[in-house]
């Protein structure tokens, strides 16, 4: 099943990195691939929220369309994403935010997935890949242009 992991130090607090990654509905804005997304349900139980979101990713000619489970765990400065519908067979990602001092933090992100058809897994099977190692990139420059450079 492909993966992909990464861990780095950006010069923004634990908690803006988690409310930047936990404001899905800006990710169009952006996100490599994400054309579109739509948070169909919102619920909230103390500091934890649950979003069901629907997201559109294409490329070219190439359009899917898939349904997650978002849950932002402020307390924990953790936000687990677990696949509900769409083109795969698995998806789940998770991210982690650490402070490292008063203006940096530690941002680790994790995700392993598996298409359900092989011909799908052929064509974007590698522009997925791309579009992973870049969003760690995307981010930071997110959190750049919200929050200024430190």
């Amino acid at each position: 099943m492909p993966s992909f992991e990464t861990s780095r130090r950006v010069h923004h607090s634990a908690a803006q990195m988690f409310a930047l990654v936990a404001d899905v509905e800006d990710y169009p804005k952006f996100l490599p691939l994400c054309q579109s997304l739509r948070v169909i349900r919102r619920s909230t139980e103390g500091e934890r929220e649950t979003l069901v979101a629907n997201m559109q990713v294409g490329y070219k000619a190439i359009r899917e369309t898939f349904t997650t489970k978002v849950v932002c765990d402020r307390a924990s400065l953790k936000i687990l994403v677990n696949y509900i519908d769409g083109p795969f067979k698995h998806l789940e990602n998770t991210w982690r935010f650490r402070d490292a001092d008063d203006t940096s933090c530690h941002v680790d992100f994790h995700i392993d997935y598996e298409f359900k058809n092989r011909m799908l897994s052929a064509l974007m099977g590698g522009m997925f890949d791309v579009a992973f190692r870049r969003f760690a990139d995307a981010f930071e420059q997110r959190a750049d242009a919200v929050y200024g450079r430190s």
